[in-house]
């Protein structure tokens, strides 16, 4: 790969990028660089099969490129580069994924107070769950199956989650999704 170094252009091979991480180690700014360049060039698409946004996938390259950058020291020459790169972009993919995803679930209402207003609701507006199961039928059935197990027959998400077949958290999603939409419809 010809890489333009102060005005002149110099050769790099990067057909061996553990090589170009022992001299980068040792200081050659050149075999560095090229490196950084050939990590970026093979994570792009990596990245872009698994996340959305174009500003995500520069950003989270930016984040691992500096990863590799802080790591170095812990390459061992004896071993391959790239499933040591792709183990550091995996866990800072993983890492982004989860603060991205838990941002998320931290604006989303609390399952509890949202079934806490749901009863409140129920309760002040004399408004039983027979009262509003036909609503509940006009939701999806795997809702409408979560509602009927948790508030007519009073099983608990985790105890719904075993008897559909579903995760607790799933359960709990769904339910909120439901609670959403009934509530919607209520207020009207």
């Amino acid at each position: 790969m010809p890489l333009r170094h102060y005005g002149t252009q110099v050769t790099v091979n990067t057909d061996n990028l553990a090589e170009l991480m022992k001299q980068s180690q040792a200081g050659d700014q050149r075999a560095y660089t090229a490196l950084l360049q050939e990590t970026s060039r093979l994570l792009r698409p990596y990245l872009t099969k698994r996340l959305s946004l174009a500003s995500e996938v520069d950003d989270l390259l930016q984040e691992i490129l500096i990863s590799i950058h802080k790591a170095r020291h812990t390459y061992d020459g004896n071993r391959p580069y790239k499933p040591w790169m792709y183990a550091i972009a995996k866990f800072r993919l993983q890492d982004h994924l989860r603060a991205h995803y838990s941002d998320h679930l931290h604006h989303a209402a609390d399952m509890s107070e949202m079934e806490d207003f749901l009863h409140e609701d129920v309760t002040e507006s004399a408004i039983s769950y027979e009262s509003i199961s036909g609503e509940v039928d006009k939701l999806p059935d795997k809702q409408a199956t979560i509602l009927r197990l948790m508030h007519q027959e009073g099983y608990t998400a985790k105890e719904v989650a075993g008897k559909i077949g579903m995760t607790e958290s799933a359960v709990k999603v769904a339910a909120h999704r439901a609670y959403k939409i009934l509530r919607q419809k209520l207020k009207r």
